[in-house]
Order: structure tokens, then sequence, then C-alpha cells
């Protein structure tokens, strides 16, 4: 083999290595790079990667809590308080004990305090109000926790939060018979959900606000059918079950429409459609666990039955309500008729023992309810309609003063612009009445120069120095001198006057000041001033001259100088003069 053939060969092993070199640190920079991009979305998809392995579970179903406790772990340990309330929520919605729902939403409350965020501390109370409303019917307890989230809510920007907590206020109110001032609250909630539950949102929010919407749709329902405003409530009925469809996500929420729908049946003698209505509405308030409701739907299915004179049927469904009363120890003001109906009965039928104990629970029902209402009423005035009203009054009162000192500041301006326009129209009035009066002296002196004429001063009291001759030579040449309008000259100076007119300065600055009755600089200013006046007043195209031309036709070099000069010597300004001149000639034309 030939040296350059083996000197090829070595190069191309070189060459080879470098390649393979390079390709592997590319290969180490890639991967690494996924490497860090995939550790990257991890950190941050974590949490969005464990809820999604539980999210579409049913309420109450416990499988969520495999994937719920590493979701709260990695929250702790990560001190990201915004996902533990998450995390603790979760807990509370997938729990199917009413014990361990309310431990965590115990945890949600604690987390949110740590938090500090005013937003997670509603969400965290009324999720505990919740709790004690839905699970335990302990309103005393979740109106608390309403209250608290009223307080938080008052300065946050979250809407979807205040008609949340509104929500559930009016709950309350419904609760105590405060029908027309709760449906104002629903009326006010129905308006707000509707809208964002069709505007341009996330999925998960349509879903929440359209939840929010039937939910006070529905309540609303309630209070119309107590208010007996029996069209409306029909009506809502109508819209509710229109809205919820078929839809599986809004089962729960149908399944109260169907309870409503069944009760307006009934209260029209309609039984058999009643009972259909209340039969398909059993299934969802017992998945919900409404017992509240549950009761309503037994009382109804019970009152129909009876009407068709089915008295067994009857009686065991108003037993079934009794049933929950002693398990949850709450029953609603509405279902107080029950017991009424159980005493009757078993009065009828000579049972007193059975009369004896309904009398019992009826009188254990009023207790509570009356504890409720002797409880909840005044708290709910005092620390909620009170408030309400006091803020109110403090945003009135707010925009009253608001309005007081702008009224107060146009009044000032208003009396500054009066003043201002009387000071202008007086300054106007003066200055017109100037105008007129250098118009009447410019016509009277036309052939003559005002104030710069030779004035007669005794032979006796003239300077020795100055004599006549001399005196009379320089007078005419002075004359000449103005005739040319040479002092319109610029830069002019008596030294330069002097020179033009073949004397010295001294002897002119005399005979300028005996005979003129001036100085120099006074002399030359009232015969340039006197001169551009002249040109405004006979000549209308120096009307539409500026200031600064007018000022260089007479000598003078600066603006300013010549309007202080035609000022002090006229008693008005060039623009004013100016506006006048050219107002009195388009009144003339």
């Amino acid at each position: 083999m030939t040296k350059p053939a083996v000197f090829c060969v070595i190069l191309a092993s070189i060459s080879n290595r470098i390649i393979i070199e390079v390709v592997k640190n590319l290969f180490f920079v890639f991967f690494t790079g996924c490497f860090v991009l995939l550790s990257a979305q991890q950190t941050s998809g974590g949490y969005f990667q464990l809820r999604e392995k539980y999210e579409n579970f049913e309420e109450n179903d416990v499988r969520a809590f495999p994937f719920i406790q590493p979701y709260i772990e990695k929250a702790k340990k990560e001190k990201n308080y915004e996902k533990l309330v998450q995390g603790y929520k979760d807990g509370v919605f997938y729990s199917s004990e009413n014990a361990q729902k309310l431990k965590y939403a115990d945890s949600t409350v604690w987390a949110a305090n740590f938090s500090r965020d005013k937003d997670l501390l509603i969400i965290a109370h009324i999720e505990k109000g919740v709790v004690y409303y839905y699970h335990y019917k302990k309103y005393q307890l979740a109106l608390n926790e309403y209250l608290e989230a009223y307080e938080y809510s008052k300065s946050t920007r979250n809407e979807y939060l205040k008609y949340q907590n509104l929500y559930h206020i009016g709950v309350v109110k419904s609760y105590l018979g405060y029908y027309e001032e709760a449906s104002e609250l629903f009326d006010r909630c129905i308006s707000y959900y509707r809208q964002k539950s069709r505007s341009n949102l996330l999925p998960n929010e349509i879903y929440n606000n359209k939840v929010g919407y039937l939910n006070s749709l529905h309540q609303m329902i309630i209070c119309y059918r107590h208010l007996k405003k029996y069209k409306e409530a029909d009506s809502a009925v109508a819209i509710g079950l229109s809205e919820t469809g078929t839809d599986r996500q809004y089962t729960q929420e149908k399944g109260y429409f169907l309870l409503s729908k069944g009760i307006s049946e009934y209260r029209n003698h309609h039984y058999q459609p009643a009972l259909i209505y209340l039969n398909q509405s059993l299934v969802s308030m017992k998945n919900s666990r409404d017992f509240a409701r549950l009761s309503v739907n037994y009382f109804y299915i019970g009152k129909t039955y009876r009407e068709l004179e089915d008295s067994k049927a009857s009686i065991n469904y108003f037993k079934k309500i009794d049933s929950i009363f002693n398990r949850y120890q709450f029953i609603l003001p509405e279902l107080r008729e029950n017991y009424e109906i159980l005493i009757d009965y078993s009065k009828k039928h000579k049972d007193q023992t059975r009369q004896l104990y309904y009398t019992s629970q009826l009188l254990k029902a009023d207790s509570i309810m009356s504890r409720d209402f002797s409880y909840l009423s005044p708290k709910i005035h005092k620390d909620y309609d009170t408030k309400t009203l006091l803020d109110e009054k403090n945003k009135l009162q707010k925009i009253n003063y608001l309005v007081t000192v702008i009224i107060i500041v146009l009044i000032i301006w208003a009396i500054g612009l009066v003043i201002l326009f009387a000071k202008r129209h007086k300054k106007a009035k003066e200055i017109k009445q100037k105008y007129v009066f250098l118009e009447e002296k410019f016509k009277n002196n036309r052939e003559e120069e005002p104030e710069i004429l030779p004035q007669s001063v005794p032979v006796e009291e003239r300077r020795a120095v100055l004599h006549e001759s001399k005196v009379e030579e320089l007078l005419a040449k002075l004359k000449d001198f103005e005739d040319k309008k040479d002092f319109t000259q610029k830069g002019l100076t008596i030294g330069k006057l002097a020179a033009q007119l073949g004397t010295n300065s001294n002897y002119l600055s005399q005979v300028i000041n005996e005979y003129k009755g001036v100085n120099f600089n006074k002399y030359l200013s009232q015969l340039r001033i006197h001169y551009i006046t002249t040109l405004l007043f006979e000549n209308r195209k120096y009307l539409l001259y500026n200031i600064e031309t007018l000022a260089k036709e007479c000598g003078i070099a600066s603006r300013q100088n010549f309007s202080d000069l035609f000022y002090e010597i006229n008693g008005i300004r060039p623009t004013d003069f100016i506006k006048n001149r050219m107002q009195e000639l388009e009144e003339k034309e």
C-alpha cells in the first residue's frame, strides 16, 4: 500500500471517530433535554394526572381515595395550599360517610387558613356549610359557615363565589319561611348562573354554573309553591325539565324537578301522573342522600295514596318520614302535617300507644324547628340582612359623599367660570373703550404726530451750549428723518443716528430731550408705534400679519418688546387692537 493510501485510511479512521463522538454527544444532549422536559411536565402536571384518575367517579365513591391521598400528600409537601384545598374538597365529595365528609371539610378550612387567600377561605367555609346543611341538616352550623364566607366575599372579585354563598343564604331564608326574601336572592342567582352557563367558558366552568342555575331554579320553585304562585312554579318546573333533558350529568337536578312536577300534579288532583313523577324522582333522591327532599317525596307519595284511598300504602310512606326524623333529628316545617296525619290515624284506630308516640314526635319536631328558628332568624337578620343593609348604606353614603364633592367642585368651577367670564367681559369692555379712544385720537391727529412734536421751550430756559441756528438745522434733519420713516431701521442707536445727521450723540440727545420732550429711546419708540398703528388703521393687510412681522416692520427686534411698547403708548395690546379693528371692519361690511 502506498503512503498516500495509508494516509487516506488513517484520515478516514480519524474522521469516523470524530463523527461517532459528535453523534454520541448529540444523543446525550437530546436525551438529557427530554428527561428534563419530562421531569418538568411531571412536576407541573402531576396534580392534573392524579385527578384525572378519579375525577370521573360518582359522588361518594370511595375508590377515588387511593388517588386522592397522593394528591393531598403532594400538595402538603410542596405547600401548595390551593391544590391542598382542592384535595380536601375531593375528599368531601368522594367520602361515603358523613363523619368523614365533615373531617375533610375541617381540613379544607385548615388549609385555606394557611393560604390566607380570601377566595380559598370562601370556598372552604361554603364547603363546610354544605356538609352541615346537606348531609346533617344542621342549619345553625351551616349558617355560621355561610356568614363567615360572606365576610370574606365582600372583598373578592370572584363573582361565582359571591353568588354561591348568596344561594346558600337564600336556602336558610327559605327554610325559615322568608320566601319573598329568599326568592329575591334566588332570582339574582338564576340571572347570574344562566348567563354564565351560556357564555364561552371551559366545560367544567359551564357545568358548575349550570348546576348553580338549576339548583337556584329548584329553590325558586319551592318559594313559588309556598307563596301560592303556582303558575310561576309550573313554568319554572317545565324550564328545569327542559334544561336537564336526558343529560346524565344533571340526573340529581332532574330528580328535584320531577319531584316538583309530582307535587304540582298532586295539587291539580292528577293523582296517577303525580305518582309516576314522584316515583321517578325517588331514585335520584336516594342516590344523592338528600334525606330532606326524600322526606318531602315520601310525604307527597303518602298524600297521593291517601287521595286514592289506599290507606295502608299511605301510612307506610308517612312512617318512612318518621324513620328519617329519628335518624337525623331533622324535619322540614312543611312536613309537620305528617305527624298530624299519623296522630289522627292512630286515634281513629284507637291505638293510644302509637298516638302518644306520634304526639311526642310532633312535640320534638316543633322543639327542633322552634330552636332553629329562634337561633337562625335573629342571626341571619343581624349578621346578614343588617350587615348587608349597612354595607349598602355605606356604599350609598360614599356615593352621596362623592356626589356632594362633585357638586361642590362643579359649583366652584361654575363660580370660577362666571368670575372668569365677568373679568373677561370687563376686560373686553375696557379694551373696547381704549380702542375707541385710540381710534378717536388717531382720527383727530391724522395729520399730526402726537407726543413727538417740538415743544415750545423758552429761550432763557435752553442750555447755553445749544446754538439756535444749529438747533433749527438739526430739527429740520429730524423732520426729514421722520418723514422718510428712517426710524424703522433695525438696530438704530443714538450714536448711529447722530452720525447720520452729522452731529454728536450728546448734542442730539440734548436736542431731542428739550425739543421733543422725551429721551431718545422714548422718541424712537413713539415714532415706530405711531407708524405701525397708522398702518393697522389704514391698510387691512397688516391686520393679517403676526406680531413678529409687525415688530420687524417698524424696526423693533423683539415680539415682547413690541407688544409692551404698543401697550405703553396706545394703552392696548396689539392682539386686542387687531381683534377690535377686524371686528369693526366686519361690522361695517
